[in-house]
């Protein structure tokens, strides 16, 4: 996600309010609406390509190939598959399939448009085959860099800081209501780029508007093929008790074990970097592996189905509140130990965005601890989602919104509950967290778009 335009204050004129009344950035605010509507219909599509592929390589392919369903080990060879496309986008096209997920949200300049075909491939091998990242990086980093390309095709050169807020305004529309609300994709950008002071409000209506714009085109795209937004939403929420003081207490166990959680997770991650980086092919090919073995254990284990494990988790989270009842306390250990594991092995050798995963597994420990005496289900489903994200995105206010605004009325009842969770987790995961990067992986940014990608 770029934040160039962060970076770039020093070409703001000292009083923002004179480029804020200025022709100039009408006609800034004029090309963030219209880049709104072609961005947000590629994320669209993007989006609705990976949610056709991923029953069909599921599903549909081993009905094709004769099994009656689909066989448990199914995920072997595709994950297998999947792997190997990652590995040889990653390999042969330019910009490496994107930054590394392990290193939190990318906060690089738009991506060059020659990256973007590797940055699409390299997220479609790795969402659609099963591994366990989300959809929002490389969302971000298509919309930025089709919006800053779209803007060198008018002017061969334009400034770094019109590239930078365009590619901004790019992400916004991409990301526009894969949350649910573009309010809270905007705040998302707006706290992982660090945009604060004059700088926040100049950038936040360009991309305001094009969130908006590109919200409407989901809505619109969705109505009329049929296929939905692709929102994360929740449909049977139940409904929230007012917050106990053992529940405060319960809150703290959260902040630390998700904390501690996330620490774990990244660790595993940072293991895996170097030889992944050496061996790029084999050893994600052993990786996607792996995962699939984990979701083919607890399936085999607690009765289950493997997508539990397999996947970003952004369409699991609806069913399995529904049917959370469902799950053992036993099954619920062993769902976030194998998906916790899968996400930090896919972190290592993936491509994606790391939020959905965090989210899932974060909410998998709080229905688990809700089997103990003192939580409710709802609240202990908030603070999970809110806790594990915050541990793994280092970003607490998107935290606590991801969490409460997810569960629509019943969020503000637990809210109090969240916040006490997501500080919790954010100071505890801050203090275990030895880079100087707060909660990232790798230690390392993204190769920069002027520069060439290491082999």
């Amino acid at each position: 996600m770029p934040s160039g335009a962060a970076a770039s204050t020093d070409a703001v004129p000292r009083d923002p309010l004179t480029l804020l009344r200025s022709r100039r950035y009408l006609v800034l605010l004029l090309l963030a609406a219209l880049l709104g509507v072609p961005v947000s219909a590629l994320a669209f599509g993007f989006l609705a390509l990976v949610g056709e592929l991923e029953p069909l390589l599921s599903d549909d392919l081993p009905r094709a190939l004769g099994f009656h369903g689909t066989p448990v080990w199914w995920p072997l060879p595709l994950l297998a598959v999947g792997a190997v496309l990652v590995a040889l986008t990653i390999r042969y096209l330019p910009g490496e399939g994107g930054h590394e997920p392990g290193g939190g949200l990318s906060h690089g300049p738009p991506a060059p448009v020659s990256w973007l075909p590797g940055i699409a491939l390299a997220a479609l091998a790795t969402l659609s085959f099963g591994a366990v990242l989300g959809p929002e990086a490389p969302l971000l980093a298509l919309g930025s860099g089709v919006a800053a390309g779209a803007v060198r095709l008018v002017k061969r050169d334009p400034p770094q800081q019109v590239s930078s807020m365009l590619g901004a305004v790019g992400s916004f529309a991409a990301v526009s209501s894969l949350f649910g609300s573009p309010l809270l994709g905007a705040f998302l950008l707006m706290e992982a780029a660090g945009l604060a002071g004059p700088m926040l409000g100049l950038v936040l209506v360009p991309g305001l508007l094009a969130s908006g714009i590109g919200s409407l085109i989901f809505i619109g795209l969705g109505s009329w093929t049929g296929l939905g937004t692709y929102s994360l939403t929740l449909h049977d929420v139940p409904k929230a008790t007012v917050p106990t003081a053992a529940e405060f207490g319960w809150a703290l166990v959260i902040g630390v074990a998700a904390a501690l959680a996330g620490a774990g997770i990244r660790w595993l991650a940072r293991a895996l970097l170097p030889h992944v980086r050496r061996r790029r092919l084999p050893v994600t090919v052993l990786l996607g592996l792996v995962v699939a073995a984990l979701a083919i254990g607890y399936a085999e284990a607690t009765g289950q189905q493997t997508s539990d494990v397999l996947y970003s988790g952004q369409t699991a989270l609806d069913p399995f509140l529904a049917h959370s009842a469902a799950y053992s306390a036993g099954a619920l250990c062993l769902l976030v130990l194998c998906k916790g594991l899968a996400y930090g092995v896919s972190l290592g050798g993936f491509r994606g965005g790391p939020i959905f995963p965090s989210m899932f597994v974060g909410a998998a420990g709080g229905v688990l601890m809700s089997h103990l005496p003192g939580l409710s289900l709802v609240g202990g489903f908030a603070m999970g989602i809110g806790a594990m994200s915050a541990a793994m995105l280092g970003l607490p206010l998107t935290s606590v919104l991801l969490a409460t605004l997810l569960l629509g009325a019943q969020g503000l009842t637990v809210m109090p509950l969240v916040i006490v969770a997501v500080v919790v987790s954010y100071v505890a995961s801050a203090t275990l967290t030895k880079s100087p990067a707060a909660h990232g992986v790798s230690g390392e940014s993204s190769p920069s778009p002027a520069g060439t990608p290491p082999p």
